[in-house]
């Protein structure tokens, strides 16, 4: 077993790793194999394999939160081995080299993510568990009708949208997302190359609210085949209450499955009231969870 800087051409069994260990999670081998190979900017991002036999068994990343003013923020995301590999020290090694990497960039404060079985071992590590994430799925098969806008409202595909629109739409309504750091700092280059480049966002799928020449809601589709994950969906604050969220997102899912979507994922945070409950009015039901984990870094 050896752990290394992870690869561009690791990309294929890393997607086939994590679709073993996160099934809800959609991100294709394209988009890994960039992320790896072009990182976002001002992230300072790196990712670790284990392997064994030359063969990927284990995944970690590492990274500045860059979307935070909270200062020295990393992150480690979804670090997870092969069920047939664990307990046999992959996972430490892996978090070892993330740590290290966020110690050496200067963060001060950890992220992790976890699943239920995975506390024990984020506990011994010196997380304490923080925010439950619930994972949920929608079978498009049927797709939701169209919806039709309100007066005054248009949905308009993200190939009719300026990118800085969107932008500044998303940033407005994420700046008052729970979460154990507030999302209100990201810069429109490292945005960009985030979401609007990355190369799984299905921009004719992905819809936009708009009303009095404003970008007031919208829905972001990453996609991978016949599956999809809806990477956010939000509302200004000052147009909330008003179901513009539960409209873009409909308008969205109907879009994907257009094009051949069969299912979709997607993510909240369990205080996250009004967006569980427009996916519970759409139909999704719970596949999973996850829960936060912070510790400090000395």
């Amino acid at each position: 077993m050896r752990v290394r800087t992870a690869r561009p051409d690791d990309a294929p069994a890393v997607v086939a790793l994590r679709a073993l260990v996160h099934p809800y999670l959609v991100r294709g081998v394209d988009s890994t194999r960039r992320m790896i190979a072009q990182p976002p900017p001002g992230e300072d991002w790196t990712a670790y394999v284990v392997e064994v036999d030359d063969t990927v068994v284990g995944w970690a990343s590492a990274y500045r939160n860059d979307r935070t003013s909270e200062p020295d923020v990393g992150e480690v995301p979804t670090l997870h081995v092969h069920p047939e590999h664990r307990g046999r020290g992959g996972g430490t090694a892996l978090l070892t080299a993330a740590l290290g990497h966020l110690r050496d960039i200067g963060a001060r404060r950890v992220r992790t993510w976890a699943l239920p079985e995975s506390l024990p071992f984020a506990r011994r590590h010196g997380f304490t568990p923080s925010r439950e994430l619930r994972y949920s799925a929608l079978d498009l098969r049927p797709a939701p009708p169209m919806p039709e806008p309100p007066p005054g409202v248009r949905l308009l595909p993200l190939t009719d949208v300026d990118p800085r629109r969107v932008y500044l739409a998303e940033t407005a309504a994420a700046a008052d997302e729970p979460g154990d750091v507030p999302a209100d700092s990201i810069s429109y280059e490292s945005w960009r190359s985030e979401v609007w480049d990355n190369l799984g966002l299905d921009r004719a799928a992905s819809t936009a609210a708009e009303a009095d020449g404003e970008v007031v809601a919208f829905s972001l589709v990453k996609r991978d085949g016949d599956r999809m994950w809806s990477d956010y969906t939000g509302t200004l604050p000052a147009h909330r209450g008003r179901g513009l969220a539960r409209l873009a997102k409909t308008a969205a899912l109907y879009r994907a499955a257009a094009t051949g979507v069969r299912v979709a994922y997607t993510s909240n945070d369990e205080a996250n009231a009004p967006m569980l409950a427009v996916n519970v009015r759409l139909g999704y039901r719970p596949v999973g969870s996850s829960w936060s984990c912070l510790r400090e870094l000395s």
